[in-house]
Formats: C-alpha cells, structure tokens, sequence
C-alpha cells in the first residue's frame, strides 16, 4: 500500500469513527497516584483532595454541557488541576535536584491524530495551554526547555516568575530528599501527575496529562507525561488515556497507546486493555494508573497502586475517589 493510499486510509477512518457514538459526553481526570492506603490520608486532607477533583471536573463538564469540544474540556479541567497546589503540577511541581521547578504537559486531539508537548519549561503559568499551542500553532510536536519558553513568550501565553511554583510542602520534600537521597518521601504523591480525558457530544476523543516530575530528578529528565503514546493518548472511534505512574516504565512500555493498540488491533474491552496493560508495566518493575476511556464514553481506572486520586463525570452524574478499592 503506497503511503498515500495508507493515508487516505487513517483520513476515512478518522472521518467515520465519531458515528458510531451514540451516547452522551463524558470526562474522566485524575491528579497522580501511588502509596494511598485508607487512613493514610487525614479527614482534611482527603476532603481537600476531592474538591480539587471536583473543581476540575466542574470546569470540564461546563465546556462539554454546552456542546464544548472534548479538547477545550481536556484543557479547561487540567487548568485547574495545575492551579491547585495539592497537585504535582502547575503551582504544585516538585523540584529538581538543583531546586528549579521543571514543567511538562503534553495534549493529543483523537479526531486528527494532532499532538502537542512541551518539557522543562519554567514561566509558564499553564504548561497544559503551551502544549496544546506548540500542537496548534507551530509544525512541531514537541518543544523543550529554553525554547519551549521561548515560544510561549512569542505566543503571548500568560508568564510567572519562577517563585510563582514554589510551594513550601514541596521546597521541604526536596530537602529530605536532598538529606536522604530518597525520592520516594512523600509515598501519597510518588507519582504526581495530572490528566483528562474526554468524549464530546461529537464523539470526538482528546487527552491530556500535565506533571511537576519527580523530586529531585536530575540532568534534565523528561518522563512519560508529555510522550505521546507514553503517557497520554488518543485516537476516534478507539479510546483516550492520561497516565501517571513510574514514568520510566510507561516510556518503555508505550502504555498510553498499548491500551488503544488492545482495543484496536485486539478487540479487547476497554477494562481488558486498561488491565493487560498495567500488567505489562508491573511485569517490568513498575507501577502506577491510568484513565481510559473508549469510544463508547465508558471509562475505566487501571492502577496496580494503592490510590490514584481520580474522578468522571457525564450528563448522568458525576464522583470522585482515591482508594484502589474505592468504586
């Protein structure tokens, strides 16, 4: 098949995915996971926790209530993850080694295959809005560091002083680490990450994911969060994922898009390929969770630890969680 046929091909069948949904929109976020065991967790803290899933889920839902598409509800819900310092994104990054907050974000639109990312940036007030710039305003799919800052300036997206990221929850994270050498100190955000994934009334598909990193990572280090098909993904007609987790092992497993290759080339379900696929990731070392979401609007939370703060919502209702054993 000439590469004009095989393109003509993916063009038809993006074309003709959106037809066979039939239901309502639907959206799906999550704000990290690992060591969450019940009762690891204050009433406080916990109760803080679901209002900032709420509140994304709020702003998502209002962008697809109103006939929004699925990437502006994407964006809208990560947004406000990013604002809230509860989260290791945005405002609530972790720092690096060298006590500098490092920023990346990525965002795919499922109807074009169209992707945007963005590592290491440090002014950008919303690294998740310079992702999905970089995918709709420049020929690139990814931009990194000096340049990706660069851009955004160019683009007139809104700029913070550095300090503006600073938290001291997570400047004292990095001094234990710095004394301990240990990055693991705060297990309830072993792996912060934030993302969404959404349907709309169109049956449209779009994922986002946007992460702070690890605490004191080092020499630039760039996770799964803004790879596409490592931590986000999404294609019509098959599915959406946002990932977070031991970012090293989704890279090497390209988890975001093994779910959708599953349900794709396999005919698996959704909660099938969502499973089979953090089984691949657990079977190599690492662990963590994903949101999906497949054609249909269905959603399903794949993890192998013990939380993921996550929450879903569509026009029938809407709920949050955090517990692995929490339905």
């Amino acid at each position: 098949m000439s590469k004009f046929i095989a393109a003509a091909a993916l063009a038809a069948s993006l074309a003709a995915a959106p037809a066979a949904f039939a239901g309502d929109w639907s959206l799906a976020i999550h704000g990290g996971a690992g060591v969450i065991n019940r009762g690891s967790l204050t009433p406080e803290k916990d109760a803080a926790y679901r209002a900032g899933l709420d509140a994304a889920l709020k702003a998502g839902s209002a962008v697809l209530e109103k006939g929004g598409s699925s990437l502006d509800a994407v964006e809208a819900a990560v947004k406000v993850l990013e604002d809230n310092p509860l989260f290791n994104a945005g405002r609530g990054a972790v720092f690096t080694a060298d006590g500098k907050n490092e920023l990346d974000a990525s965002i795919m639109d499922g109807a074009t295959l169209k992707a945007g990312a963005v590592a290491g940036v440090t002014r950008t007030k919303h690294p998740i809005s310079l992702a999905r710039t970089v995918m709709e305003k420049s020929p690139h799919v990814m931009l990194a560091r000096e340049g990706a800052d660069k851009f955004s300036v160019e683009q007139g997206l809104e700029q913070v002083d550095p300090s503006y990221f600073r938290t001291e929850e997570r400047w004292k994270q990095l001094e234990a680490w710095r004394a301990k050498q240990k990055a693991a100190l705060d297990p309830t955000h072993l792996y912060g990450t934030v993302g969404a994934v959404a349907i709309d009334a169109q049956g449209h598909l779009a994922a986002a994911t946007s992460t702070g990193g690890m605490v004191g990572k080092k020499w630039g280090r760039i996770g799964d969060s803004p790879i596409i098909g490592a931590g986000t993904y999404a294609q019509d007609g098959v599915c959406a994922v946002s990932a977070t987790g031991s970012g090293e092992y989704f890279i090497r497993t390209s988890a975001a898009y093994q779910v959708c290759a599953r349900i794709a080339w396999k005919g698996e379900d959704l909660k099938t390929a969502g499973d089979a696929t953090i089984k691949a990731i657990g079977d190599i070392g690492g662990d963590g969770g994903m949101i999906t979401m497949n054609a249909k609007g269905e959603v399903a939370f794949p993890m192998n630890s013990s939380g993921m703060y996550r929450g879903w919502a569509s026009a029938k209702g809407k709920g949050t969680a955090i517990y692995a054993d929490e339905k």
